[in-house]
């Protein structure tokens, strides 16, 4: 059950980065005050992240995914 709530608040989590990410590497350019965070690289990020909660999400719940499982067989 742990790991439930866990992988549910990371996927909210990443959710959330991923939106505030979004916002703020579309504001405009300010060539006065530099961006310190890379925020197009914090949405890579999290997007990654989420499509791995995603998964360990699908494994938890019973689905099993690898290699091994693949329609296209081990390469």
């Amino acid at each position: 059950m742990l790991d439930l709530i866990l992988t549910l608040t990371g996927l909210v989590s990443m959710l959330a980065l991923g939106i505030v990410a979004n916002w703020r590497a579309g504001l405009p350019w300010n060539d006065l005050k530099p961006r310190r965070v890379p925020w197009g690289l914090v949405l890579i990020f999290s997007a990654f992240g989420f499509v791995i909660l995603l998964v360990h999400l699908a494994n938890l719940a019973g689905l099993e995914t690898g290699p091994e499982h693949s329609p296209f067989g081990r390469f």
